[in-house]
């Protein structure tokens, strides 16, 4: 599974990430039942060669049953027959279900391409993907997915960060990856909490998209950023959380940008729809838009 991922004939590998579905409560439940529609006319329109959810698939808190939500929000892609991956938001397993359980039922699905990751790494959900290069069949891209947490200790107070521990791991994949391939392979990192420099590519002014909400980023900062500047591979990342925001900005050559928020039971006044992300082989650079549930496209 590992080196099933493809570039197409074309050159072309499309990602479609989703983020925030927040499914929950009654499986009749009006709205998530539209989020779940949404998904499927999501993908039946876009076509990827992978889903990437980013978090806060479900709310777990005050729900009966988290297993049978969590089973519900994948099912679209299940029933795609499409590979996807996930990431855990800071809704997923706050109540009656933990981390393990859901990445459990997740890997029972042969096109679940998560992982759970080293056990003796902080958070469940810390792993890499290549994408293969459909002439020579040989890494082309790399792919990396981090659980960014839930919440600080109440001695800091707010939001997680990714810590220092996933930071080493990734920088230990990124330079293993370019020993292997003699080269710096381009990649686009995925993880649920936006990181502090959020704010900073905000505040530059080098963006594009809306600001409707105050980016809820960690207020320490455990140098994820600075470690992927100086790996000089990833060149884009992508987080949900935010529910008002949409934008995406560069820094430091690297684009930061939110995904499109795509379930109907939770707050923003954003219209609903996903991100979609497209790599060209041999290309140190990508395009991304966003498609809303009326069928419209922001670019």
């Amino acid at each position: 599974m590992a080196d099933d991922l493809r570039f197409r004939e074309d050159g072309t590998f499309t990602i479609v990430q989703l983020t925030d579905l927040h499914i929950g409560g009654d499986k009749d439940n009006e709205e998530d039942l539209r989020t779940l529609a949404l998904v499927r006319a999501l993908l039946a329109a876009e076509k990827p060669d992978l889903i990437v959810y980013t978090g806060d698939l479900i709310s777990s808190y005050g729900v009966s049953d988290s297993s049978a939500s969590f089973r519900r929000a994948i099912a679209p892609a299940v029933e795609s027959g499409l590979p996807w991956t996930h990431v855990f938001g800071n809704h997923d397993a706050e109540a009656d279900v933990t981390r393990e359980e859901l990445m459990a039922i997740a890997l029972e699905h042969k096109t679940c391409y998560s992982q759970a990751g080293p056990v003796d790494l902080s958070g469940v959900g810390n792993y890499m993907h290549t994408i293969q290069s459909m002439q020579s069949g040989n890494p082309a891209a790399v792919l990396y997915f981090l659980d960014s947490g839930v919440m600080a200790p109440e001695s800091v107070g707010g939001y997680a960060w990714i810590a220092s521990d996933q930071v080493h791991w990734y920088k230990q994949q990124s330079l293993a990856l370019r020993e292997r391939s003699g080269a710096i392979l381009p990649g686009l990192a995925f993880f649920h909490i936006p990181l502090p420099e959020y704010n900073d590519v905000w505040n530059l002014g080098k963006v594009s998209g809306t600001k409707h909400e105050e980016v809820c980023c960690p207020k320490l900062n455990s140098g994820l950023f600075a470690a992927m500047v100086e790996m000089g591979d990833v060149m884009g990342t992508f987080v949900g959380h935010d529910h008002d925001n949409d934008y995406c900005g560069t820094l430091h050559d690297i684009r930061l940008c939110f995904g499109r928020v795509t379930g109907c039971s939770t707050y923003g006044d954003l219209p609903r729809g996903a991100r979609v992300i497209r790599l060209q082989e041999g290309r140190h650079s990508f395009e991304t838009w966003q498609r809303l549930e009326d069928g419209g496209i922001l670019r």
